[in-house]
């Protein structure tokens, strides 16, 4: 199994909370940065392989991973496109996603406890979304929709009418099996094909899991705590809520 992390966003609205501009997944919390974090729980639950796809300050990055010991080997796959959608980051990975290993799809800016990721490693579900039922409803939470045990949606905005009869907000983490890898890999290149890179990856994601549904499952992550990092409200929750929340269980996180 091989992860593929999503840091190649320059996370522009933290200004206040980054001055020096470095990328977001630089960004410490409690002494550690994100990165540091998310490298050492996917080394610390087996997975030996990670794929980063870096843009923005992608030097420091490179230097900041050189420095981790608690790590998975990682290679790196450089988005020059940065500043338009993630789904050119994740067509970055494309070689991964299409090298028939089940692979984990991660976004770089979420801290969360280390339950979370193992759940995802764990799970007899081969590709598998992450649904947390504690959210706050609005605009930004992406949002898996389920109705009779199968996801029906998967997006921001749910069309008027939809039926279902649960209501997630998506972790931003996945875990998929190699066809279904695949598949991803081509529906990014046609995004690209078709002009479409300003796209988030997860309209990708949903436009294979829509043409087939009988293809996915989810695990419900709802009590553990995680939170992405999009906004500076985010970013001081995560100080002085999460990371405590983390602690409980795990006091050197």
């Amino acid at each position: 199994m091989r992860a593929i992390i999503l840091a190649a966003g320059r996370g522009s609205r933290l200004a206040e909370h980054n001055p020096e501009g470095h990328p977001k997944c630089l960004m410490e919390f409690g002494g550690r940065s994100l990165l540091d974090r998310h490298l050492d729980v996917l080394n610390q639950s087996g997975v030996r392989h990670a794929d980063l796809v870096v843009g923005y300050g992608a030097d420091l990055i490179i230097e900041h991973v050189g420095t981790l010991f608690s790590r998975p080997d990682v290679a790196f796959h450089f988005n020059p496109r940065f500043e338009q959608g993630s789904v050119l980051s994740l067509l970055a990975a494309r070689e991964t996603l299409e090298s028939g290993t089940p692979v984990i799809v991660m976004d770089a800016d979420v801290l969360y406890h280390p339950a979370i990721l193992q759940r995802l490693v764990d799970t007899p579900v081969e590709n598998c979304y992450l649904l947390d039922r504690d959210f706050t409803p609005g605009d930004e939470p992406v949002k898996i929709a389920v109705r009779d045990g199968a996801m029906v949606e998967f997006r921001k905005q749910l069309a008027d009418g939809l039926k279902y009869d649960m209501l997630g907000e998506s972790v931003g983490f996945f875990r998929f099996g190699p066809a279904c890898a695949a598949a991803i890999a081509t529906e990014c290149a046609r995004f690209e094909a078709e002009g479409l890179g300003d796209a988030p990856h997860e309209e990708a994601l949903r436009n294979v899991l829509l043409r087939q549904p009988d293809w996915f499952g989810f695990e419900d992550v709802t009590g553990l705590p995680w939170i992405e990092i999009d906004f500076p409200e985010d970013v001081v929750r995560a100080g002085e809520a999460v990371l405590p929340e983390i602690r409980k269980d795990y006091p050197k996180f």
